[in-house]
């Protein structure tokens, strides 16, 4: 697929996308899914590339919605438009067996928000600002907020960032643990670079069942969860990433895990 909205760079392991319309403070339009999903594909099925940077062009992470499409388009039911653009999108980066890093490099707005609670790492500009703007057009939080805010929040928290709708600055979402680290503005992207050249040194298929497990547990019963983390370990277990991180271990050097 030939990109148009979106940025798509591979460099080594380390793979980038960039939403890519900044005029529109990189809004989502049905074209942006489209090719949003496909890159996502493409480094699921692509052995090169072990870690994921997502980021935004300009001076937005993402401002949710292009409403202007909303506008040209009266009679797209909203149902239709969550399940066949944004909510598959989301469970290609959840289900994404290699990490992917969020640098929000300014307004990660409602679904833009979403997007970036999706991710498994959320690194910020001190310039950033999260806004959970769904209310604020008479919606209810989507692409799924309403699953992540009240697991890092808890409800009451949850509930008042959701029904105010109310800017949250790099500093508090730092205190609420929706980012993990605020970087100056200028320094984003090596910042994030750096972390994903790390990641993607790491062992893959582990990161990759880290995800699966942490996935599943959320909603099953601690003896389900046990018992899946036993499955995985004998998976895991036949990696020649394991045989090479025991090696290492047993001879007192760095590992070279190769993600296989």
């Amino acid at each position: 697929m030939k990109y148009e909205t979106i940025l798509y760079e591979r460099t080594d392991a380390v793979l980038k996308i960039t939403l890519n319309r900044p005029d529109r403070f990189n809004a989502f339009n049905v074209q942006m899914h489209k090719e949003l999903g496909d890159a996502f594909k493409n480094a699921a099925k692509d052995d090169e590339v072990r870690s994921v940077i997502l980021t935004g062009a300009g001076k937005a992470f993402c401002s949710g919605q292009d409403l202007k499409e909303v506008k040209d388009n009266p009679n797209t039911s909203l149902a239709d438009r969550l399940r066949d653009n944004y909510n598959p999108n989301i469970l290609r980066i959840r289900n994404l067996e290699k990490p992917v890093i969020c640098a929000i490099n300014g307004v990660a707005a409602g679904a833009g928000m979403s997007l970036a609670l999706a991710c498994d790492l959320r690194i910020a500009s001190d310039q950033m600002t999260m806004v959970q703007a769904f209310v604020n057009v008479g919606l209810v939080p989507d692409t799924g907020s309403t699953w992540v805010l009240p697991r890092l929040l808890g409800y009451h928290k949850a509930f008042e960032v959701c029904s105010t709708g109310r800017p949250i600055k790099a500093d508090e979402a730092l205190r609420l643990n929706l980012i993990d680290e605020i970087v100056e503005h200028d320094k984003l992207d090596g910042f994030a670079t750096e972390l994903a050249m790390k990641y993607a040194g790491a062992p893959t298929k582990a990161i990759g069942a880290i995800k699966r497990a942490m996935n599943k547990a959320s909603g099953v019963s601690l003896e389900e969860a046990l018992d899946y983390e036993a499955y995985l370990q004998e998976i895991l277990g036949k990696t020649d990433d394991y045989r090479e991180g025991v090696a290492a271990f047993n001879e007192k050097r760095k590992p070279q895990f190769k993600g296989r």
